[in-house]
């Protein structure tokens, strides 16, 4: 008990926030051994993480050993997945538009405002001086993403720009909790889980250099996006916030592990300049 009651003396010195992460890291019994705590291995997680969630897990890819291979056969099958195992990460940079006008009736009515273009050309300047070597810009065709792409693009004209119509606005699915003020007309699930599924997997094989995509879209589609990446219950969706213009960055390692670096950033824009609806 000697090294526990070490740990409490320096745990009631410093809070008793600190001092729970300090006794629940590591506490000793009288013989010596060391307690597993909850994040290792006598934890058992309510949600288990899906490694073949883009279909791309080695594993599901080479064909499994029978119950008396050989040797050889052992071997051949490991060289075989080592054949299919991704080397690079991928990197998306989810960026909502700038803001728009709400009184447009049609999607050509709802074009960015002044303060919007401003916001896009913040978001543009950031993604600049970040001196990452981006691979390509991709945006909706939405009017508002168009113009935000445009103006990021006039900061990155080195980059190809593709324009996806399954990333245009809509609605994923019904949330939970329900909310009862907004009721849209449809639901695009099927469309925006097709976007997802192009553009969230882990790198391909004969890709060697880490890649980084800018991503030009809309809040709905973003927030549905980093509930499945993470595999979060999608329906959570709108509990999420993001800023007009900002930056929610999404990593793909090659192991299939996904994580993210920026959730709905902003804080490259001034702040009486940001918005959100």
């Amino acid at each position: 008990m000697v090294v526990y009651k070490h740990m409490l003396n320096i745990a009631k010195g410093i809070g008793t926030a600190t001092a729970t992460g300090i006794l629940g890291y590591a506490v000793w019994s009288r013989e010596g051994t060391v307690l597993n705590a909850s994040w290792t291995t006598n934890f058992e997680p309510s949600v288990r993480w899906e490694h073949n969630w883009d279909r791309r897990d080695p594993e599901s890819l080479v064909k499994p050993l029978k119950s008396n291979s050989s040797e050889k056969e052992t071997k051949n099958r490991e060289n075989e997945l080592e054949k299919q195992r991704p080397t690079a990460t991928r990197h998306l940079l989810l960026i909502r538009h700038g803001q728009y006008n709400l009184d447009g009736k049609e999607d050509s009515e709802r074009y960015l405002t002044k303060l919007g273009k401003k916001q896009a050309d913040y978001c543009g300047k950031r993604l600049k001086e970040a001196d990452i070597e981006y691979t390509k810009l991709i945006s909706s065709t939405m009017t508002r993403a168009v113009e935000t792409a445009a103006i990021i693009h006039k900061h990155l004209p080195q980059l190809t720009w593709e324009k996806e119509p399954n990333l245009c606005e809509g609605a994923p699915i019904p949330p939970e909790p329900p909310v009862g003020h907004w009721k849209p007309e449809q639901f695009d699930g099927p469309r925006i889980e097709t976007a997802f599924r192009k553009l969230f997997h882990r790198a391909e094989v004969e890709q060697k250099k880490d890649s980084y995509e800018i991503v030009v879209c809309h809040a709905n589609v973003i927030r549905y996006f980093v509930c499945r990446a993470l595999q979060f219950p999608p329906e959570a969706w709108l509990r999420i916030s993001l800023d007009h213009a900002s930056i929610t960055w999404v990593t793909i390692r090659p192991s299939g592990r996904v994580s993210i670096r920026r959730l709905g950033d902003s804080g490259f824009i001034p702040a009486k300049e940001v918005t959100a609806s």
